[in-house]
């Protein structure tokens, strides 16, 4: 949608798009990326991106930047990742709250608004060539392999830290592929999406109340060197990433497509509500994150209890997401229509 279309309560929404896509991106299992496509600014976002490309870069150079804001789409990004920062430092912080009470209903819920979104990307696809259903098969595998792998031990490598983000933000580019559970398997989830973010909190409320004696702290300064390099390997991966997505859907738009409707399929593994954690362990003993709770290592699937009151009642929320997406599919059709 071109910017000067969009009504205050359009941008308004996309900020809560992008409030729901940064909550989406720190759970795992769940793709923030998801939210975008099946909210609808999916390829606007993966287009605009594309746009922090050398031109962009010499008109900042230049100092035109009334020119370079409006050449990367600088109102939509500046929404989408301002709703994104805001979701980190709240609702993400509810959403955590949410799991630890209540997480089977919340998985429930996520398993149902996945398979819903199933139906919302695949309901107007109707090319099911050979190459299609290939790709379409190569997804399933690809996020059902993942489901299932074993993770790796914690690396704060700042080169491996940078890798971390550019695979990590994979959860904002490809729908359906989690980038926190790629931190999972990669063994950074807790040092990076934990601990570094917790101690980034504490030196910007430092910074706010005008206390630097953290720079004196070598435990702060190397959380801080973690999340900076984290940081630039994010953006580094969104716009590489955005570039080579942005190319292959202008070629091979159905193929790619295809490719990200069997990525969804093959989350559901991640976001299966019924499963137990297996937590890190190191000489027998449990490992604590900085906020003191055991880090999760991986994830225990089982067939639930039908004769369970709460299997119906998760059953219940599985309804509810599939509920909310059709909502969703409602709502962007009737827009389209009072659009037209």
């Amino acid at each position: 949608m071109a910017e000067n279309t969009r009504t205050l309560g359009d941008k308004i929404l996309l900020f809560i798009k992008g409030v729901a896509m940064g909550a989406a991106n720190k759970v795992p299992g769940v793709s923030g990326g998801l939210v975008a496509f099946v909210t609808g600014f999916y390829e606007e976002l993966i287009y605009s991106l594309q746009k922090i490309n050398r031109k962009a870069f010499k008109l900042l150079i230049d100092g035109r930047f009334k020119s370079f804001y409006q050449y990367v789409n600088g109102r939509f990004l500046l929404l989408v990742f301002a709703g994104s920062t805001f979701s980190y430092f709240s609702v993400s912080r509810v959403l955590d709250y949410l799991i630890q009470n209540f997480e089977l209903y919340v998985w429930a819920t996520f398993f149902g608004m996945i398979l819903g979104s199933i139906y919302y990307v695949a309901k107007d696809f109707n090319d099911f060539s050979r190459a299609n259903i290939i790709s379409m098969a190569v997804g399933v595998a690809i996020g059902v392999s993942i489901s299932f792998m074993s993770p790796a031990k914690e690396n704060d490598n700042l080169w491996f830290v940078f890798l971390c983000g550019i695979i990590g933000v994979s959860g904002m580019t490809l729908p359906g592929l989690s980038g926190s559970f790629i931190l999972i398997l990669m063994g950074n989830y807790a040092l990076l999406l934990v601990d570094a973010v917790n101690e980034l909190y504490k030196t910007i409320q430092d910074v706010f109340t005008f206390k630097f004696d953290f720079i004196y702290d070598e435990v702060r300064m190397r959380y801080m060197k973690i999340i900076a390099s984290f940081g630039l390997g994010s953006v580094f991966g969104l716009v590489v990433t955005s570039h080579i997505l942005g190319y292959l859907l202008k070629r091979w738009h159905q193929i790619i497509t295809a490719l990200i409707i069997g990525f969804i399929g093959g989350s559901l593994g991640n976001v299966w509500p019924w499963k137990r954690e297996v937590y890190k362990m190191e000489g027998g003993e449990y490992l604590y994150d900085s906020l003191d709770k055991k880090i999760v290592e991986n994830y225990i699937r089982y067939i639930p209890d039908f004769s369970d009151f709460t299997t119906w009642m998760a059953i219940f929320y599985i309804i509810l997401g599939i509920g909310i997406l059709l909502a969703i599919d409602w709502y962007g059709q009737k827009n389209k229509r009072s659009v037209s």
